[in-house]
């Protein structure tokens, strides 16, 4: 069933709505893939705060449009059947979402990415991004980096203080 003029638009201003809070947007290739993988998809994306929209490619260059960071961007590579990857929280969530997806399903693949800034990410830049440590992984490996040498001291300094223990330990024995 067609969509309606106001139908229409009411997708627009959702997709552009989605667009200007996303800080990046994944585009990718969905052909082949099942309704029941799709929704599958959708619940894993939604676990992330990733929002996975099925929207007609001329309708998401309208949404473009609308902003003025999003004008300049390429978007002569969103043809055929696409679903696009939204997230406001995090630029790496949607590649990951929809790369660890398409390892079960191999009929998604990446077509690129829109980021915040108004630049077209390519498939392989973003299959590059899916592959990174999440922000929260690398906040941990930040920090354990930072709280090395602290423990390296602590355990040097306990160490040394167990062998003088165990050494007054033997002397009062004896």
């Amino acid at each position: 069933m067609a969509l309606t003029k106001n139908k229409k638009q009411e997708v627009v201003d959702q997709v552009a709505e989605l667009l200007g809070a996303s800080k990046m947007t994944v585009v990718a290739k969905y052909q082949g893939t099942t309704v029941k993988a799709m929704q599958a998809l959708r619940k894993e994306a939604k676990a992330d705060g990733t929002k996975v929209k099925v929207v007609k490619n001329r309708l998401v260059r309208q949404a473009v449009a609308k902003h003025d960071s999003l004008k300049d961007v390429d978007t002569s590579s969103l043809e055929g059947m696409l679903v696009y990857a939204f997230n406001p929280g995090d630029e790496v969530a949607p590649a990951k979402v929809i790369h660890a997806f398409a390892k079960q399903s191999p009929t998604l693949e990446f077509v690129g990415a829109i980021s915040a800034e108004g630049k077209f990410l390519s498939a392989d830049e973003v299959k590059t991004l899916a592959q990174m440590p999440s922000r929260s992984e690398l906040i941990a490996q930040v920090v354990a980096t930072l709280l090395s040498p602290v423990n390296d001291v602590t355990n040097g300094l306990s160490g040394n203080l167990h062998a003088l223990l165990d050494g007054v330990a033997d002397k009062a024995a004896a």
